[in-house]
């Protein structure tokens, strides 16, 4: 911190992080005598920054309260870190903040060293961050959640199912919930906690979540829950479960707004789209397919085509009743 301007900047640095600073311990931190101490307080007064000083064994020194500080200045490492930070945000799914993120780097750039500027521009054109496309939840959504998260208080929300109801409509069930931690897992973001519908431990995803408000109901997290944890073991037993292979006869476009991609990988397949998916019951999958809009052929597990078989016949004794 050889240069003067660069341990006046760390002064001011220092004031705004301490409601109170001794001059000795000013003098400490940056590593100057007393007399040039007391000289990088009149260059900031002389800027504009309104200071006060106490005497006596405790006094110190203070920025004004309620005195608003100018735009935070950044070394260059700092601004290439906070830079590179927007350009993993922008690759996130934030939903409507994607604007906000562009508009903060676009501010940043435009007080930035040319030379800085041409480093940063050089990785937004050369560094790729693989996230899979999928929907994006609100960003009044995560803010809420983390919010109630911090706070411990219950949520409620409608959350949208991923398979439809009996009419064909989009499944919705409303829920009241403690949210113990937030996700981002697999291009999605997760929030884990307690779901009063089912009494248990739960995993929603935030773009399925509407109408969220916050409860004033207080709540108590287990001590030492790790969410990110509790997912990975939820993915994991996913990933060890039974997988499929179905030839969907159908388009891309509406296999993907009738499936999405939570459970498998859709590839187009000449006039028709390869589904490879997992599920943990066979049952439960046969049921999802029974009401495909459109006709698929099972290519894997064979005992697939059993339960559709199982299906079948209920539905028909149903019929005849």
């Amino acid at each position: 911190m050889s240069n003067p301007t660069t341990r006046v900047l760390a002064l001011l640095e220092l004031l705004q992080s301490h409601s109170h600073a001794s001059g000795g311990e000013l003098a400490r931190k940056l590593g100057v005598d007393g007399r040039t101490l007391r000289r990088y307080i009149n260059i900031l007064e002389e800027i504009g920054i309104p200071l006060t000083a106490e005497r006596g064994r405790y006094g110190g020194y203070r920025l004004v309260s309620g005195y608003k500080l100018p735009p935070m200045m950044f070394t260059n490492e700092e601004t290439l870190a906070i830079s590179l930070g927007l350009l993993a945000a922008r690759s996130l799914n934030m939903g409507n903040m994607t604007t906000a993120v562009a508009s903060a780097q676009a501010k940043l750039e435009r007080v930035m060293p040319q030379k800085l500027k041409q480093q940063l521009r050089a990785l937004d054109e050369n560094i790729t961050l693989d996230f899979l496309p999928s929907p994006a939840p609100a960003s009044a959504t995560l803010a809420t959640l983390a919010s109630a998260t911090q706070d411990r208080r219950r949520t409620v929300f409608d959350y949208v199912g991923s398979s439809p109801d009996a009419n064909g409509d989009e499944a919705r069930t409303r829920r009241e919930f403690d949210s113990y931690g937030l996700v981002f897992r697999r291009s999605r973001w997760y929030a884990v906690g307690h779901c009063h519908l089912r009494a248990e431990l739960r995993t929603f995803r935030l773009d399925r979540i509407q109408q969220l408000h916050q409860l004033d109901t207080p709540f108590q997290r287990p001590q030492d829950f790790d969410a990110a944890a509790y997912l990975t073991q939820s993915f994991s037993n996913m990933d060890s479960a039974i997988e499929a292979e179905l030839l969907l006869h159908t388009d891309l476009a509406s296999a993907s707004a009738r499936l999405g991609d939570e459970v498998g990988l859709l590839t187009p397949k000449g006039d028709s789209v390869l589904w490879r998916a997992q599920t943990g019951c066979l049952g439960w999958f046969a049921l999802q397919l029974v009401q495909m809009p459109f006709t698929f052929e099972v290519l894997s597990p064979p005992d697939l085509k059993d339960e559709l078989r199982r299906h079948a016949k209920r539905l028909l004794a149903m019929t005849k009743a």
